[in-house]
């Protein structure tokens, strides 16, 4: 439990003491706090990329967010407003009309020729 100030004692070169070890003791708890970020670093880059989903479905712009694309996963032209799909759920939305991206060419993929 930490201790109160008036638990401190009162003369001058006690004081500087206290000051003094404390402030040992932060920079150790700095320098273990560095090597503690540094090998979570390190175990983050070692990690295996996740796959990419199978299929995306893009969102627009605005308060609606209406879908206006459906892309296979590893489509270069996906951007931020995707998010995953299934199987089903990629070929439910060609079918309800949500265009497919012209370049991945996921209607193709899926066996949905227009």
């Amino acid at each position: 439990m930490a201790r109160a100030v008036s638990e401190l004692p009162p003369d001058l070169p006690r004081l500087r003491t206290v000051v003094t070890y404390l402030r040992g003791e932060l920079v150790r708890a700095e320098r273990a706090l560095n090597t503690a970020e540094e090998r979570e670093a390190l175990a983050a880059r070692r990690r295996p990329p996740a796959d990419p989903p199978a299929w995306l479905i893009e969102r627009g712009i605005g308060a609606g967010r209406l879908p206006v694309r459906v892309h296979a996963g590893t489509c270069w032209d996906a951007r931020k407003r995707c998010a995953a799909l299934s199987t089903d759920e990629a070929r439910r939305a060609l079918v309800e009309q949500i265009p497919p991206c012209p370049h991945c060419r996921p209607d193709v993929a899926l066996g949905m020729l227009e």
